[in-house]
């Protein structure tokens, strides 16, 4: 393994930013469509019961299939995986995110239109700051996945440590395999680790 770090580190840390990459650009849209999808679904009971089950169901899906559906119409690359790992992430994120607005103590609520601020300050000013433990919460379970699921996601050329995996499968290669996993899973460890302590500190 150091072998192959001293003479090739380009094969590792190359795949390794690619995968950080990846797992950032997928974070910052599916944070912006669950918070979009959040509120409509405050605002709709029975709208938001049944996209949590469909998006369970999406969920639900092997990223291999969800690949293949996507592959006829994006192609492959990196476009296909950003819009597979954004539709798992929904589930993840609308279910923390209406959850912990939800869970805020209704007579808080109730405090602040009483004093006449509008649904929206409302949301801003009390729900969101007395939820964010369980929105942060949200956030790492989504970009813990995202990690994990983005390393197949070289299956179909999107590039990252998933390249270092099925490559050294492929080629029997010993050393990039367990480079391949150690990445992976370190990255995974030590990003759930550092979320979760920020978590602690909200």
């Amino acid at each position: 393994m150091i072998r192959f770090l001293t003479r090739h580190p380009e094969k590792i840390y190359i795949p390794l930013l690619e995968h950080i990459e990846l797992v950032f650009l997928t974070l910052i849209i599916s944070v912006a469509i669950a918070a979009v999808l959040t509120l409509i679904c405050l605002r709709n009971e029975s709208l938001s019961l049944w996209l949590q089950q469909l998006l369970g169901v999406v969920y639900s899906i092997p990223s291999l299939a969800l690949f293949a559906i996507l592959i006829p119409v994006t192609g492959l690359g990196r476009t296909t995986a950003v819009i597979a790992l954004t539709a798992y992430n929904q589930y993840l994120l609308l279910r923390n995110f209406t959850t912990g607005l939800k869970e805020v103590d209704p007579a808080v609520t109730d405090a602040a239109k009483g004093i006449g601020m509008t649904w929206l300050q409302v949301l801003t000013k009390v729900q969101i700051p007395l939820a964010r433990r369980a929105l942060f919460a949200g956030i790492r379970l989504a970009v813990v996945s995202t990690i994990g699921i983005g390393t197949i996601a070289a299956s179909i050329n999107a590039g990252g440590l998933g390249t270092l995996l099925f490559d050294g499968l492929r080629t029997m290669n010993i050393a990039r395999i367990l480079w391949g996993s150690i990445l992976s899973a370190g990255l995974a460890i030590l990003t759930n680790a550092l979320l979760r302590a920020a978590e602690e500190r909200l």
